[in-house]
């Protein structure tokens, strides 16, 4: 009978945490979507603007996931206070949050701006790179109106009301698509900016998005509790800012590593050949595209342990924690299966080329060995995160990639011969300790 309860209670938690995270979910595969059909709208004009376009948005990449990272800690401190039933605190939290965020984001798009000539030192196509420099202004300014949408998209998941911003989201497609058609190809009488035209209408689409989430927040009945206490809440405080940053900086670190470890292993991995980098792509872009339902599970687990966490309840941290990682778990064996049952047909939707699809189909039996390890790794840092357990984390994240991986990737790339499929293995070594490492923490904490 205890063993029935037990696993009942599991499923629950479980089906919440899914209830949760499905908004999230949805949220993230729109942003992913919407890349997507940019790099097709720009990559119709020609394939020098496409490059432009991924060399930029590569260059891009890891500031702007760490400062993801930062806005991370907002959810985390909202929903332990809001397990807590503390309004006041709640308010207080998106007020510090918000300037946090601000300066980060402020930051980010300052150093890109500044630091836009690096693209010539980046050994790339010329033309490429003078395609891609007023394009990388405009992406670097838009962080800004993104990352404040992040913001406060963390403070309304922090309280579990996460199809607010799945819905501007998913709002945000139609608009950036109908903006990319007027000013990419210069419709309607607008003028023909190409890759440019792209810039604006992802800066005009960001800044929308995060205008009418505020006007939502600042106006609607469901938070309107926490706007009221403004005059007491709105206040700039120290100490608060010293505990968002002891949960944004070690987060943004852990994403930023992981972001970084691929990024280098892709540079490797172009150094062997063009096969291989385009092979490459084509595995992580699968293997990227079902991590982002790891990353929605994540999160909600990761927002429900916070508010167990502020209500100080260890049992539920633990039914949580524990039904989360079983999710994780049934998740990552369900797509290793489709990686390799599917493994032929997922490249040639990508590629034609014979060299490519059968490479790639290789990788991706490599990517669905690492899909356990992947999803439980980042069920793991996301429940630890819950607890405001974040240093020793990033610790193990950093060992896992940067010490073990990466090098034991280039080991098997180059001196085993096996070229991409080494760095391959390294992704499954480092996923897989990072895994182990932050499952056993977690076991442990929540004892």
């Amino acid at each position: 009978m205890r063993r029935r309860i037990t696993d009942g209670m599991l499923r629950k938690e479980a089906n919440s945490t899914i209830k949760l995270a499905l908004p999230i979910i949805i949220g993230e595969l729109a942003q992913m979507a919407l890349h997507i059909i940019d790099a097709a709208m720009v990559g119709a004009i020609s394939y020098k603007h496409l490059a432009a376009a991924a060399l930029v948005l590569n260059a891009m990449n890891i500031p702007f996931v760490i400062g993801i990272g930062m806005t991370i800690s907002v959810s985390q401190m909202v929903s332990m206070a809001h397990g807590r039933k503390d309004t006041q605190q709640v308010s207080h939290y998106l007020f510090n949050g918000f300037l946090l965020c601000t300066a980060t984001a402020l930051i980010i798009s300052a150093m890109l701006v500044l630091g836009k000539p690096i693209l010539y030192h980046l050994r790339q196509d010329p033309e490429v790179v003078e395609l891609a420099l007023p394009f990388m202004e405009l992406m670097s300014i838009s962080i800004i109106p993104m990352l404040l949408f992040m913001t406060l998209k963390q403070f309304t998941d922090g309280l579990e009301f996460t199809r607010t911003a799945m819905l501007l989201s998913l709002a945000g497609m139609p608009v950036n698509i109908f903006l990319n058609w007027l000013l990419i190809y210069g419709n309607l009488g607008f003028p023909r900016l190409e890759l440019v035209g792209a810039g604006w209408a992802t800066l005009i689409t960001r800044s929308l998005i995060f205008i009418v989430l505020s006007a939502i927040i600042l106006n609607h009945k469901t938070f309107w509790r926490y706007v009221a206490v403004r005059q007491k809440q709105w206040k700039l405080r120290w100490r608060t800012m010293g505990e968002l940053l002891h949960i944004g900086i070690p987060s943004s670190l852990q994403i930023g590593m992981e972001a970084g470890a691929f990024a280098v292993s892709g540079l490797i991995i172009g150094t062997i050949g063009a096969v291989a980098q385009a092979s490459h792509q084509i595995a992580l872009s699968c293997a990227s595209f079902t991590f982002m339902v790891s990353m929605g599970l994540s999160q909600a687990g990761s927002i429900r342990v916070s508010n167990a966490y502020g209500r100080k309840d260890r049992n539920q941290i633990s039914r949580i924690g524990k039904s989360t990682l079983i999710t994780a778990l049934l998740y990552g064996i369900f797509c290793a299966i489709c990686f390799t049952i599917f493994r032929h047909q997922l490249p040639v939707l990508f590629n034609k080329n014979e060299e490519v699809v059968v490479l790639a189909a290789s990788l991706l039996l490599y990517a669905a060995i690492f899909q356990i390890s992947d999803s439980t790794q980042a069920i793991g840092a996301g429940l630890l995160r819950g607890i405001k357990d974040v240093k020793l984390p990033t610790i193990f994240v950093a060992i896992s990639y940067w010490v073990v991986g990466i090098p034991v990737g280039y080991f098997f790339a180059f001196q085993g011969g096996m070229g991409a499929a080494g760095m391959w293995l390294g992704f499954i070594v480092g996923l897989s300790l990072a895994s182990i490492f932050l499952i056993l923490r977690f076991l442990k904490m929540s004892r």
